[in-house]
């Protein structure tokens, strides 16, 4: 690797200093660090060195891209590195699913950190394409590329003493592994518990009051702001006093959104909402990476040159992303280029026919319950609706804004959950996704039966990915990875995904931030309240059927 030095201001985070120096890189690592004397007449002028941001949980499937394209976008924000859980393509491939990812990372330069999905299938009350026991994780836990337990998102087999649960938790403490936490809503002694047995994070926060009660616990609370999910306004005060117990993570951004920033996107807010810009740096570069003993640098002599080029500590605009060393980014451009991918997947469905969707009132009992989606959250609300009848058939109601949700199990042949679901704001055609955490099933929503197959078999014959069906027309984005993710150019999956989001939106009505991203969370049961599996409507608070 080259040698070479730059002349900056350097903010060294841990000391709290900001100095004028020269930093000299050789063979990837920073060999030292010196501060100038006397200072320049022009040093203010100067750009500011610091280290790189961190993602501190994030699903990499969930932007649509594979890691290597995922790392062409995230270096022009100043992002060096991620803490990933693969739990997305895990339910979908199993551990082979896990190495795909693992081995496509390492083709380009960037620092992946993927941990051991804990929770394969999420539930028992959905169908999945792949089990990991606790043999499974055991031995992804033992290798160098696996740091971490992903997060525990059953909670009741941790508070239940679930001995599959135990034996995943006794196995990353033995390899001396992190692990982190799911826990929605979760608190008092129920949370007390579950953060007594080792878990470490939590990510799912999304009242102040609820990370207060984690944070007495010893828990670490990650302030997350994805594209479907955001906490930041919730808990980004409490950073005032807790700065060193708290990380930011997007869990879950789309492709658009990443074209538009990142992690720096959310220290430039928390320093515009008064909070220490020292602290936030803390939050954003140093604290993953003690937690999760990533091998990232933090500005410090003898660490790997991983840091990045500011024009301020206010807008955090990156000019340039070091890492080991090389430049991978400058003024806006991707210096990372396109891999060649494989494609792997697990996809056995056939197309559907309208009688596979219809609603026979038959098939329901009174009341009938209706998912109502909450803008800018993963939970809902449980209510009860009143379906329009036509004939035999319960069918979408579009003045009250109640259409029809659909599951199709796109592992094996089987019967089409259906249920009803509020504040979509669709009022013509249907959208479908394969990507439908956890199980990654087939979800839809539409107005009408003919719309829902046409959405759902655009799916099927891509074997895999995002549809939309209007009066006028239809668009698909094809995810032929896993039915996740493209394995073309991620600038290029971007503009596709901003044009199938835009139809959605001002074609057909919704007022949703992010529809695509909110569908692909109505199957997640483990996020209260209601939630539709392939199985059926699921109670997220009672753990049960409905």
């Amino acid at each position: 690797m080259n040698s070479f030095s730059l002349q900056g201001n350097i903010v060294d985070i841990i000391a709290r200093n900001i100095f004028f120096g020269e930093l000299r890189v050789e063979n990837g690592k920073i060999k030292s660090i010196t501060t100038l004397t006397p200072l320049p007449t022009t040093s203010a002028n100067y750009s500011l060195i610091l280290p790189g941001f961190i993602d501190s949980h994030v699903h990499i499937e969930s932007s649509m891209l594979v890691p290597s394209e995922f790392a062409k976008l995230a270096v022009v924000h100043g992002t060096v590195g991620t803490i990933s859980d693969p739990h997305e393509i895990a339910n979908v491939c199993g551990i082979e699913g896990v190495e795909f990812m693992i081995a496509n990372g390492k083709t380009v330069p960037f620092k992946f950190h993927f941990g051991a999905p804990s929770c394969v299938p999420a539930t028992v009350f959905e169908t999945a394409g792949a089990a990991l026991n606790a043999e499974d994780v055991d031995a992804l836990l033992q290798k160098n590329e696996i740091y971490y337990l992903s997060e525990m998102m059953n909670f009741p087999g941790v508070l239940f003493g679930d001995e599959e649960v135990y034996k995943k938790i006794a196995s990353a403490k033995k390899y001396g592994k992190p692990i982190d936490g799911h826990a929605p809503g979760l608190k008092g002694n129920d949370a007390k518990k579950y953060i007594e047995v080792g878990i470490s994070t939590d990510h799912e926060c999304y009242t102040a009051d609820e990370a207060l009660d984690k944070l007495k616990y010893g828990m670490k609370i990650l302030i997350r702001e994805g594209s479907a999910a955001k906490n930041f306004d919730a808990l980004i005060n409490l950073m005032h006093e807790n700065f060193e117990m708290m990380m930011f993570c997007s869990d879950d951004k789309h492709p658009d959104s990443l074209t538009q920033g990142h992690i720096n996107q959310l220290c430039a807010r928390a320093v515009a909402k008064g909070v220490d810009v020292f602290k936030v740096l803390t939050a954003a570069c140093i604290n993953p990476v003690k937690h999760y003993k990533m091998n990232i640098g933090t500005l410090q002599e003898g660490d790997p040159a991983d840091f990045i080029v500011v024009e301020d500590l206010k807008k955090f605009n990156v000019l340039q992303t070091y890492i080991d060393g090389e430049l991978v980014a400058e003024k806006g451009e991707s210096k990372v280029t396109s891999q060649e991918s494989e494609t792997i997947n697990n996809f056995d469905c056939n197309e559907k026919n309208i009688s596979d969707i219809r609603f026979l009132m038959s098939d329901f009992r009174e009341p009938i319950y209706a998912i109502e989606v909450l803008d800018g959250q993963l939970i809902t609300n449980k209510i009860i609706c009143r379906p329009i009848i036509k004939e035999d058939s319960y069918e979408s109601d579009i003045a009250n804004d109640i259409l029809k949700i659909v599951v199709v199990n796109r592992y094996k042949k089987a019967p089409i959950a259906k249920a009803f679901i509020k504040n979509f704001g669709i009022t013509q055609g249907a959208i479908a996704s394969s990507v439908a955490h956890d199980s990654h099933n087939i979800v839809a929503i539409g107005v009408d039966d003919s719309s829902l197959m046409q959405a759902i078999n655009l799916v099927i014959k891509e074997r895999g990915g995002v549809s939309a069906v209007s009066s006028k027309k239809e668009m698909i984005l094809a995810l032929p990875v896993a039915g996740l993710m493209s394995n073309e150019d991620g600038y290029k999956v971007a503009a596709a995904y901003t044009a199938i989001d835009h139809m959605v939106k001002t074609e057909m009505g919704s007022k949703l931030t992010a529809p695509f991203m909110t569908l692909s969370f109505m199957a997640l049961l483990v996020i209260p309240n209601l939630k539709l599996s392939d199985l059926g409507l699921f109670d997220g608070k009672e753990f049960k059927f409905v």
